[in-house]
């Protein structure tokens, strides 16, 4: 291994260990809450040396941010990978999400940074890039599945596959957000669990965007 590479590899190697150390930080504290000297004593590194590698706070929170959405991406990766109709795929990708929410809570809750703008002014514009791309990816994923769902006249032509793909997702993450923090309200107050009004309106969703063809499908890949 020559010298140039050898740095290279120990670089990338510090660079793991500062997001290993910012991940611990910000599941415990959020991004608020957390401090680059926190980060740095995690690190076990001279707080100068996170600025080496990151230009801000903001940034090691979308390096860590980028973390979940690439796992994201592995999950719906595998749904697409086993060639399923497009009708069983779309309900398989709901599961999907629904899954890396339950398996990766953590991540999800730092989605939430794509809702609040004001942080976005502190994040570079490489690291801003590099989580629009890979974010770009995720969307592009389930658009193609939805145009080729038009293409075989399983979902309605007359929708814009990416409206749909917004609000499925929206309608998805709304609920999500609600189970991860009024689960139990709901269920004392209202004997609601929300998790089955999660599936039921996934359901309804992928209903009111399928052809008649399509419905029948997906009556039949539910039972």
């Amino acid at each position: 291994m020559g010298i140039t590479e050898r740095k290279e590899r120990e670089k990338e190697s510090r660079k793991e260990s500062i997001i290993d150390a910012a991940q611990k930080v910000f599941f415990e504290k959020g991004l608020l809450l957390s401090t680059m000297d926190e980060i740095a004593e995690t690190a076990e590194l001279a707080k100068g040396t996170l600025y080496l590698y990151y230009h801000s706070k903001e940034d090691l929170y979308l390096a860590v941010m980028m973390r979940g959405l690439m796992i994201m991406h592995s999950m719906f990766e595998e749904v697409i990978a086993q060639k399923f109709s497009v009708v069983k795929t779309m309900v398989e990708l709901t599961k999907s999400y629904t899954a890396f929410f339950e398996q990766h809570r953590n991540y999800f809750r730092m989605l939430h940074f794509f809702n609040t703008p004001q942080f976005h002014k502190q994040v570079s514009e490489e690291m801003m890039q590099s989580c629009d791309d890979l974010n770009q990816s995720l969307w592009n994923m389930v658009v193609e599945i939805i145009k080729q769902g038009m293409i075989e006249k399983q979902f309605r032509t007359d929708l814009n596959p990416i409206e749909i793909s917004l609000i499925m997702w929206s309608n998805a993450t709304t609920l999500l957000m609600r189970i991860d923090t009024q689960h139990d309200m709901f269920i004392q107050k209202m004997n609601i669990n929300l998790n089955d009004t999660l599936r039921v309106s996934n359901t309804l969703f992928l209903e009111s965007i399928m052809t008649e063809p399509g419905k029948k499908e997906l009556y039949a890949s539910l039972n």
